[in-house]
């Protein structure tokens, strides 16, 4: 009889974990791997970007006319994509691995502007321009390059939500 009730507890152990397992994989999927691999950034990063953008529907459209996994505009995708030397084609901006792999190009880019990921997170959200005049202002940075505070609470509700999530991500895939 204790040897049954050694099984049981083992099995339905074993079925916990497993069903732990499945909702991680549900919660935080990883998509497009190839693409998010060549980008040469963070897995977790452009992960959680994409969780905190689109909730990883391939057809999400803001308001602001951003669209698809990453939310990205399609006069923000021709300009990287001028940029990178790459073709730009508006139709395909919806399709998952375009997407992916224009919105990479443009955090790749941020990244190279503003060195701090949460400076250059907030640029992703608020826009280049918008994060440049912070910078400038003193009394939301005190050093130019470093974002002490971030004036407006959805960007910086979007920074902590990315990063939350890049933690999550990383603590679950490593």
């Amino acid at each position: 009889m204790k040897g049954c009730r050694v099984i049981v507890i083992s099995a339905a152990v074993f079925l916990l974990a497993a069903f732990c397992f499945l909702m991680v994989r549900l919660a935080y999927p990883r998509p497009y791997r190839e693409e998010v691999q060549a980008s040469g950034l963070s897995p977790s990063l452009v992960y959680a970007v994409i969780k905190a953008e689109s909730g990883f529907r391939e057809d999400a459209v803001s308001r602001a006319g951003a669209v698809g996994l990453m939310q990205v505009k399609p006069s923000t995708a021709e300009f990287i994509c001028t940029k990178r030397g790459v073709a730009f084609d508006a139709s395909r901006l919806c399709e998952g691995r375009y997407n992916v792999t224009v919105g990479c190009m443009y955090l790749a880019y941020l990244l190279e502007r503003f060195p701090q990921t949460e400076t250059a997170l907030a640029a992703y959200n608020a826009g280049e321009g918008t994060v440049r005049r912070w910078l400038q202002d003193g009394e939301v940075s005190s050093d130019g390059n470093t974002l002490d505070t971030i004036p407006y609470a959805e960007t910086s509700s979007y920074v902590k939500k990315v990063l939350k999530f890049r933690k999550n991500y990383h603590f679950f895939y490593g």
